[in-house]
């Protein structure tokens, strides 16, 4: 399976350091920009959800 990453929208050119994410239907898949062939995280979608309504209530 091919998957497709999409870089954090907060990635800037001043700053490379960010996550991807790739998303299939049950299974996001979390890695770091930087080390795209080192460890990478993978997660149920719901704890995703649960993650990014958390993240973005800490700005």
């Amino acid at each position: 399976m091919t998957l497709t990453w999409i870089k954090s929208s907060y990635s800037t050119a001043d700053g490379p350091d960010c996550i991807e994410v790739a998303a299939t239907p049950g299974t996001i898949h979390i890695r770091d920009s930087k080390h795209p062939h080192g460890p990478r995280l993978h997660v149920r979608p719901a704890a995703w959800a649960d993650f990014v309504a958390y993240a973005t209530t800490q700005r």
